[in-house]
Parts: C-alpha cells; sequence; structure tokens
C-alpha cells in the first residue's frame, strides 16, 4: 500500500505540473501532440527496449498492448472533441469520473470485490467531480457532456487492461515501454486528427522548450507510475486516488492564479471530492 501511495503521489505531482504547463501554452501549439512526440523521442526508445527485453511475452499482453494503444486513442480524441464545446475545467472533471465503471467491469468480467466504504468512496468523488464541473457556467456542456462521458469510458477500458498487463510487466521500465508503444498509436491517430481537422499534421507553433522537455518527460511517466500502483491496489482505487491532482489543481489556480469565478461551489466540490478520497483510502488502510 506504501509503495503504491508513494506512486500514485509522484504521478500526480508530475500530472498538476504537466497541467500547469499546458496553460501557459497557447491552445493553437496543441501541446498534447508536441508532448507525446518530445516522450517517444526522450524516453521511447530505451523504454520500449524494455519493454522488449522484460516483458513476460504472451498473447495476454499483446491483447492488452492493443486494448489499452486503441481506448488511449480514443480518449485523447473524445477529450479534443469535447474541448470544442466547454473549456478544461468543465470537460476534465467529467472526463476523470471512470472510477465507478472500472469498478463495475472489475466486478463484472474478473469478480474483484471491494468493500463497501470504498464504492461509498468511489461513488461520492465521482459526484464531487460532476459538481465541479457543472459549477462552472462556461461553455455549452450540454454538447461537451457526450464525448466527456466517452472519454471517461474508455478511460476505464485501458485502465482495466493496464491492470491485466501488469502480471507480464515486472519491472518499471517494461510499464513504460507499454505506455510508450500506446503513445506511439495515440500519436498517429492524434497527427491523422490534425489532418483531416487543420489541413496539416505539424501544429502552426510549437511550445517553449522550457515547457516541452519537461512537459514530455512527465506525460509518460505519470502515467507509468499509475500502472505500477496497480501492481498493489484495485485500478478503480489507483484511479480515484489519482484524482487528487484535480483538487491540487484547482487549489492551485484558487490561490495562486486568483481564478476566483465560482469559488464557493468549486470549494464545496473539492471537499466532496476529497471524503471520497478519504473513504477509498482509509478502505485499504
Amino acid at each position: 500500500m506504501t509503495v503504491a501511495l508513494y506512486a500514485i503521489s509522484v504521478s500526480v505531482l508530475m500530472h498538476v505540473a504537466w497541467n500547469l504547463m499546458a496553460r501557459h501554452v497557447e491552445s493553437k501549439c496543441d501541446f498534447l501532440w508536441w508532448g507525446i512526440l518530445c516522450h517517444l523521442i526522450l524516453i521511447g526508445p530505451i523504454s520500449i527496449y524494455g519493454l522488449y527485453a522484460h516483458a513476460l511475452w504472451s498473447p495476454e499482453l499483446l491483447i492488452t498492448i492493443g486494448i489499452t494503444s486503441v481506448a488511449n486513442s480514443l480518449y485523447f480524441a473524445s477529450l479534443r472533441q469535447a474541448y470544442h464545446y466547454a473549456p478544461v475545467t468543465v470537460v476534465y472533471p467529467l472526463a476523470r469520473s471512470s472510477p465507478v465503471l472500472i469498478a463495475v467491469w472489475a466486478l463484472f468480467f474478473f469478480d474483484e470485490q471491494l468493500p463497501v466504504n470504498a464504492w461509498i468512496g468511489i461513488v461520492v468523488s465521482v459526484i464531487g467531480l460532476w459538481f465541479l464541473a457543472l459549477s462552472v457556467k462556461e461553455g455549452d456542456a450540454k454538447h461537451a457532456l457526450p464525448w466527456a462521458i466517452a472519454a471517461a469510458l474508455f478511460t476505464s477500458i485501458y485502465s482495466l487492461s493496464d491492470k491485466v498487463a501488469t502480471s507480464y510487466l515486472p519491472t518499471f521500465i517494461s510499464m513504460l515501454g507499454f505506455v510508450s508503444v500506446g503513445y506511439l498509436f495515440s500519436f498517429v491517430v492524434l497527427s491523422v486528427y490534425n489532418k483531416k481537422s487543420k489541413g496539416k499534421v505539424i501544429p502552426v507553433r510549437r511550445p517553449p522548450w522550457r515547457y516541452l522537455i519537461p512537459g514530455g518527460m512527465f506525460i509518460g511517466t505519470s502515467y507509468a507510475l499509475v500502472i505500477y500502483a496497480m501492481v498493489y491496489l484495485p485500478a478503480a482505487y489507483v484511479v480515484t486516488l489519482a484524482n487528487a491532482g484535480i483538487v491540487i489543481a484547482v487549489l492551485v489556480s484558487l490561490v495562486l492564479m486568483k481564478e476566483r469565478f465560482a469559488w464557493k461551489p468549486r470549494i464545496a466540490a473539492l471537499g466532496v471530492i476529497l471524503i471520497g478520497l478519504f473513504l477509498v483510502g482509509f478502505s485499504r488502510a
């Protein structure tokens, strides 16, 4: 449990840093596309070799690589569509409401039994996420909602696939390679998306190097740390606890960035999310 919490904590910090850097980059730079490319250049070669050398290769592992790669790509595509209608403050909390689906799929497919207080914590945290998203009256939430729900669905699919894959990934470098293979597929999908929607593959501008380099280092490593935590905890627990990053990001926006719009309902929503996180955390204590 302690090892998993350390992994989740570092992952959360990296994810918050990634999102804060993304907020300082113009949307036309397409920070996600560049970040994945940077990951593939800086980390991809050594991590994919680590996957090749260390993984316990089997048909099951190949299936999980395929499922995760496709579901991750569809998650990114769904997020992009949702962002056409509403900002990240509305879309992202909805997209991160996947833990309930993960718990249901795990129970249905793998007979994974969770304690009652864990179920309550997961549901409460998701209610808080929805409250947080809908408290921000920006954009067209009605049209963004189906795409955000689709993103949550695809998150639940690749998270369960990741959990299964941990049985065949004995080292962290092999897990990082698993992420890199999935990101390679996602990069191709996002490039095709750019070509069809904007007429060119490469975004019109590149993010500054001071954001791009750490962003590329963090985007895949934070994801691999989540997979590592799944060695010790059920996937629903890990994804729920990883949503602590949303709490930190909102607090940073309120306190440091002085973004005080709808601050009362947002603070209330954070309280609900934290109650859910504590219930999940203490259910494994």
